[in-house]
C-alpha cells in the first residue's frame, strides 16, 4: 500500500474520470490470491472528511494505532469544501486506501461507485465478528444494483430536529412550540420580542447556512409532509419532492420568515461553523440539528450567561402528524476501497480487519470519549461525561465523525439535554421518512444529478429570497425536466419496477 500521498486538487476534465475508471476497473484482481496475514502491521492512507475547524491531535490516533496494529497516514479534508475536493481526487485518481464517502447522491460519486473504481466488499462482511452484525436493510441501504462498495457507516434513522433557546422562550412567556404555526410566532418572538433584554434589536429567530439539506430548509419541509426526496405512488410512478405542493408550503413559509426578518439575511453565505457561532453568540435563537446541543453550549462559554437550550423533534403541519426525513435510509456513507490503492484482496483484507476493530467498544469509546480519566469518565449512575473539554475537543472530536457506526453502543450521557436529544433521535425511527431511491440507480442521474440540482437548488435559493415567484419557480422545475430529470424519473420508474419484481 502507499504511505503518504501528494495531494493534486486541480479541477480534472470529466473525460479523465473515464479514463480513470476504465484502468483501474478490474486490474487489482489480478492479485487476488495473495497471503491475508492478520498480524500484519498495516500502514495506509485515509482520505478523511474533517467537521472541525482544525485536525485532531496525535494523542488517539496513536492509541487507535496500537489497538489495530496499524500506521494511519490522514488526509483530512474540510466538510465545507468537500463535495468540490472528493470529486477531484476521483478524477484525478489522488486517492487514497481508504476514503470516506459521504456524498452519496452526488452523481461523480456514484457514478464512480457503479463503474468499478472500488471494491465490492459485500462478499466479505460476514467473515469479521463486527462486520456481520451490520443489519441487511443497512446494506441494502448503501448498495447500488445489489453491490456493496465500502462498508456503510451506521447511522441512526433519522437525526434532524431544532434546538431553541428556553431561556427565551421562559423570558417571553412562550410554550415549546408543537405546530408550524407556534414555530413561526417563536421566530417572531425571538427577532421582535427583545429575548435577551438588552434593549437591542439585536436578535433573529431562526440562523441557518448555506445547505438546503442540513439547514432549516429540509426539517421544515419534512415537517410539512414533503417527501424525503422522491415520492413514488401505488402504481410506481415517481414525483421529485420540489414539484409537490409540500415543497411550495415550505418556500412560502421560508421566503415569510425572511421577509419578516426572522431568518437571517445572509443565510445563503453562511458556513456552518459560522451558523454554530451565531448562536453561541446570542445573535439566534433557532439552531437546526438536535446532535450539535452540547457542542454549542460549549460553545458558548464566555460568551452567553443563563443559556438553557432545549431539543425538538415533533412539529406537525397542523394535524398532528409527525414527519422527519432521514439520511440515507441509517447510512452515512461508505467507506470505500479503491482498487487502484489497494491492489489485491489480501491488502483488503487487512483493512477490513482494521474497520471492523473499530467497532469493538474500546476503539469505539477512544473515537467517542478519547482516554478514561484523560478526557471522559462514567459516574456512579454509569453516565458519560467529558472532564475536559478543551482537550477533548483537540484530541477526540474530529474522530467522532468518523466511527463506522454510531448505533453500536450506546452511552448515557451525563449532560441532560444530550440525553434528551439522543433519546428524541431515536424516537425520530417512527417518524421517518425513507428516500425510495436510496437502493435504486439512475444513469442519468450518476451522469448529470448533481448539475441538474443546482438548477432547483438555486431556484430555491432566489425563491426564498424573493427573487422568483411562484411561475418562477415552476418554470426551473420545468428547465430541471428538460435538462434530464424526465430521463431520470424514468429510470428510476424503472428501477423500482425491477426491484419489486415488476415486468
Amino acid at each position: 500500500m502507499k504511505t503518504k500521498k501528494r495531494w493534486n486538487l486541480a479541477l480534472i476534465a470529466s473525460l479523465a474520470l473515464a479514463t480513470v475508471l476504465s484502468g483501474c476497473g478490474n486490474g487489482s484482481e489480478t492479485e487476488a490470491n495473495q497471503t491475508y496475514d492478520p498480524n500484519s502491521k498495516l500502514e495506509f492512507t485515509w482520505l478523511n472528511i474533517l467537521h472541525t475547524a482544525s485536525p485532531p491531535t496525535d494523542v488517539i490516533k496513536n492509541k487507535l494505532e496500537a489497538y489495530t496494529n496499524s500506521k494511519i497516514n490522514f488526509s483530512w479534508v474540510p466538510d465545507a469544501s468537500k463535495e468540490e475536493r472528493i470529486t477531484t481526487a476521483l478524477a484525478s485518481g489522488q486517492l487514497a486506501d481508504v476514503v470516506t464517502i459521504t456524498m452519496m447522491t452526488n452523481s461523480t460519486v456514484r457514478n464512480s461507485l457503479k463503474s468499478g473504481l472500488f471494491w465490492d466488499v459485500g462478499p466479505y462482511l460476514d467473515s469479521y465478528p463486527n462486520l456481520k452484525k451490520i443489519p441487511q436493510e443497512v446494506r441494502t441501504a448503501a448498495s447500488i444494483e445489489g453491490h456493496l462498495y465500502g462498508v456503510p457507516f451506521q447511522k441512526n434513522m433519522a437525526r434532524s430536529g431544532l434546538i431553541l433557546r428556553k431561556d427565551w422562550l421562559d423570558k417571553l412567556g412562550l410554550e415549546v412550540p408543537k405546530t408550524l404555526d407556534e414555530l413561526y410566532n417563536v421566530a417572531r418572538a425571538f427577532t421582535e420580542d427583545d429575548p435577551d433584554g438588552n434593549g437591542k434589536n439585536d436578535t433573529t429567530g431562526f440562523g441557518d447556512r448555506s445547505d438546503l439539506r442540513y439547514s432549516s430548509f429540509k426539517t421544515l419541509s419534512s415537517y410539512f409532509g414533503t417527501p424525503n426526496g422522491w415520492a413514488v405512488d401505488e402504481n410506481g410512478k415517481f414525483t421529485p419532492e420540489f414539484d409537490t405542493p409540500q415543497y411550495m408550503d415550505t418556500l412560502q413559509y421560508s421566503r415569510k420568515l425572511y421577509e419578516n426578518g426572522y431568518l437571517t439575511r445572509d443565510f445563503a453565505v453562511t458556513a456552518k461553523t459560522d451558523q454554530q457561532q451565531q448562536f453561541a453568540q446570542g445573535r439566534t435563537g433557532i439552531y437546526t440539528g438536535m446532535v450539535d446541543i452540547a457542542s454549542l453550549e460549549n460553545m458558548s462559554q464566555g460568551l452567553q450567561k443563563g443559556m438553557e437550550l432545549v431539543p425538538v423533534n415533533k412539529i406537525s403541519n397542523g394535524d398532528g402528524k409527525y414527519h422527519v426525513w432521514s439520511e440515507g435510509s441509517g447510512v452515512g456513507g461508505l467507506l470505500a476501497f479503491p482498487k487502484s490503492e489497494v491492489k489485491s484482496e489480501a491488502e483488503l483484507k487487512r483493512l477490513l480487519q482494521f474497520v471492523d476493530k473499530l467497532l469493538d467498544q474500546e476503539a469505539f469509546m477512544y473515537m467517542t470519549g478519547g482516554i478514561e480519566g484523560e478526557h471522559y469518565k462514567i459516574d456512579e449512575d454509569g453516565s458519560f461525561k467529558i472532564t475536559n473539554q478543551d482537550k477533548w475537543q483537540a484530541d477526540v472530536q474530529p474522530f467522532a465523525a468518523s466511527r463506522p457506526s454510531e448505533v453500536t453502543y450506546k452511552l448515557k450521557d451525563s449532560n441532560p439535554r444530550k440525553q434528551m436529544a439522543n433519546d428524541l433521535i431515536q424516537e425520530n425511527d417512527q417518524y421517518a421518512v425513507l428516500d425510495p431511491t436510496v437502493p435504486l440507480d439512475s444513469q442519468t442521474n450518476n451522469e448529470q444529478g448533481t448539475e441538474l440540482q443546482k438548477i432547483v437548488t438555486d431556484a430555491t435559493f432566489r425563491y426564498i429570497m424573493g427573487e422568483l415567484d411562484d411561475t418562477g419557480f415552476k418554470q426551473a422545475v420545468q428547465s430541471w425536466k428538460d435538462a434530464g430529470g424526465t430521463r431520470i424519473t424514468e429510470e428510476y420508474e424503472s428501477a423500482y419496477k425491477t426491484s419489486q419484481g415488476k415486468s
